[in-house]
């Protein structure tokens, strides 16, 4: 476990809060005219109990200060900056580390006041990129449902209870990416008792956390202290907590709080003076710009110290520069995991080097995910009908080759026949994210459902549990949606970032349901945090230690040299994977092998032993089989 040590990072915070009295800091463009500062009594509504003229500083046309004497805990302030004779509008600025409901203006509020007790020797479990396994949650999925038997339904307090914990433990995983958590402009939160949904990839707020899955969005401190609570928790139980941030856009434009404080300059524009639209939410943000480049740079720091935040993922990253990227990087203890989508939703009005998946080469230390594996698996992308190695199409193999060995360079992999990369883009293995599915596109029961026709409920389980031994058995670093391990559905749903709990909520039901596909996926884990064969972390190492067997249509087989793997107890391992309806051969060495994974069953201290004597082993259709001498 690492104590955790304060960074040293010079994070505004928009006030500086002392019992004698409330600094105040605004950054504005140099042609701002006027900045008026207003405090409340209350988060939303009643008029200012003081308006106070901010200064320019000094030597500095675009920093503003003010200084109110007093205590002025509790109340809360907004800023409001005059350009061309007209005010914006009332915001609390970029820097706001605390806010009333629904985020329309800052809090003032002692900071020391909402740490949990114990909180100073809250430290990060240690654990290493390769040994990672992140399941990735929505916080109101994984607790609503009744059958969850979860008191703090949707809230980040679900995260503390010993039933939530307990079932993480037991499947095995040791990393929880959560959906955007801080504080998003779609769910009001004066309005908690009706039912909202929405992921929240819409922010307001950068460094809040958001009221909605607090238990009281009124009170500053208490979602501060709760999100505080469920991370320790999670510490507590050997677990890293992930940030899923969204830096790429902001929920609107007009509205937000870096248009109200420095109009156009956060925002890239088209040659036509119109916004780019790289992220496919109506903006994108200029992160090679340098006031952005800061604030995304100091937002993750202070994520990682005020929080005790392990790790981001980054949404759309392929809209941010590589120099930002970096910079973040070299920002963060090098345990910090940082991955993000290698791509954007459409071209961005910037003429350098973005942070796509082709350039992760180029960022040492940041990962990206790996669509060539998920949609060799599943099917493409753009077609929800389509099936691919899952659904017995062949030429998918090089495909889940280049994901098995990491996005490395491997004399194994032919790129030519690569669906997407026709190159390698990792250094290292831990640069690529192994998957199928994940929160922003049909689940796996989903995609197998609508992608192979006619399919029965064993054969559901069996292609399920097949693509789930390809991730967890590649070199990358291995990803889960939550729910899978329950055999979750979404109704068909591709899209569900704003369907009801109906569609996204998590059946706790179904672990009693397919007892199978929990057991399996608890097996499959355990295997591969017990065995280094399967993370060995290296590219140099991938290469020595793992070879493929001959490539047939719809099976991938390889070999794994456990010798060579330090710590590794096993000695020569094959895999393999067979998505045929009917059984097929690979050849190996005569000998007498132990079983481990086979059909429906993942237990690495043996399912059964084999004696080959003609050199050939059997795979049952649509499984995998894992044996080893």
């Amino acid at each position: 476990m690492a104590l955790l040590v304060p960074l040293s990072t010079n994070a505004r915070t928009g006030v500086n809060y002392t019992p004698g009295a409330s600094r105040f800091s605004v950054e504005t463009n140099d042609d701002a005219q006027q900045v008026k500062l207003r405090i409340y009594k209350d988060g939303l509504g009643g008029k200012p109990v003081k308006t106070i003229n901010m200064r320019r500083a000094k030597g500095h046309d675009g920093l503003w200060h003010a200084e109110v004497k007093g205590d002025l805990k509790g109340k809360f302030y907004t800023f409001d900056v005059k350009y061309g004779g007209k005010f914006m509008g009332e915001c609390p600025g970029i820097w706001a580390t605390a806010v009333g409901v629904n985020g329309k203006r800052g809090a003032i509020i002692d900071m020391a006041s909402t740490a949990p007790a114990g909180w100073s020797a809250d430290s990060r479990p240690s654990i290493a990129a390769k040994d990672l396994i992140i399941y990735e949650m929505h916080h109101r999925d994984f607790s609503i449902d009744p059958s969850s038997g979860i008191e703090h339904k949707g809230k980040f307090l679900a995260l503390t209870e010993p039933h939530a914990i307990n079932h993480l433990k037991e499947l095995g995983v040791n990393a929880v990416h959560i959906l955007p958590s801080f504080d998003y402009a779609s769910v009001d939160e004066t309005r908690m008792g009706e039912p909202q949904y929405n992921w929240g990839y819409d922010p307001v707020n950068y460094n809040v956390p958001e009221g909605g899955y607090s238990t009281d969005p009124y009170k500053p401190e208490v979602r501060i202290l709760e999100f505080k609570q469920m991370v320790q928790a999670l510490h507590k139980a050997g677990i890293k907590v992930i940030l899923d941030v969204v830096y790429n856009h902001t929920w609107n434009i007009d509205g937000s709080n870096f248009q109200r404080t420095r109009p156009d300059y956060f925002y890239r524009k088209n040659a036509d003076g119109s916004y780019s639209n790289g992220s496919g939410c109506g903006n994108e943000t200029a992160s090679e710009r340098k006031a952005m480049r800061e604030f995304m740079v100091e937002s993750v720091k202070y994520w990682v110290e005020e929080y005790h935040i392990d790790g981001f993922r980054f949404d759309l990253m392929g809209v941010h520069d590589i120099e930002t990227m970096n910079a973040i990087r070299a920002a963060v203890p090098a345990d910090i995991f940082i991955y993000g989508e290698g791509w954007s939703a459409g071209s961005c009005a910037y003429s350098g080097d973005l942070a796509m998946k082709a350039n992760i080469s180029k960022m040492p230390g940041i990962a990206a995910f790996s669509d060539e594996m998920r949609d060799a698996l599943r099917g493409p992308w753009d077609s929800n009908s389509k099936a691919s190695f899952l659904g017995g199409v062949k030429g998918n193999e090089e495909s889940i080759k280049f994901g098995i060995v990491g996005a490395i360079q491997h004399p194994g992999v032919d790129y030519s026949k690569v669906n997407y990369s026709k190159a390698p883009y990792a250094t290292e293995p831990t640069q690529m994210i192994a998957y199928v599915s994940c929160h922003d596109d049909m689940c796996l029961v989903d995609r197998l459902k609508a992608s192979v026709k006619d399919i029965t409920t064993d054969e559901l389980i069996r292609l399920d549990l097949l693509a789930q031994t390809v991730v967890m058995t590649s070199q990358g670093v291995p990803f889960l949606l939550s729910g899978e391990e329950m055999l979750r559905d979404k109704k068909g749903v591709h899209n569900s970032f704003e369907s009801p709990d109906s569609i996204n909520r998590l059946d706790w039901g179904n672990l009693e349901s397919y007892p199978q596909v929990m057991e399996y996926y608890k097996g499959l884990i355990a295997m591969r945090k017990a065995h280094p064969a399967f993370h060995m972390g290296s590219a140099d190492m991938v290469r020595r230690n793992l070879d493929f067997l001959p490539t047939e249509n719809c099976l991938v087989a390889y070999h794994i040299n456990g010798r060579g793997v330090p710590g590794e107890t096993w000695g020569d391992i094959y895999v393999a994977f067979n998505a045929h309806k009917r059984a097929r051969n690979i050849e190996v060495p005569d000998g007498t092998y132990t079983i481990v994974c086979r059909n429906i069953k993942c237990d690495q201290q043996g399912i059964t032993t084999v004696t080959t004597r003609n050199g050939k082993v059997t795979i049952p259709a649509q499984s995998a089989l894992i044996l080893h001498n």
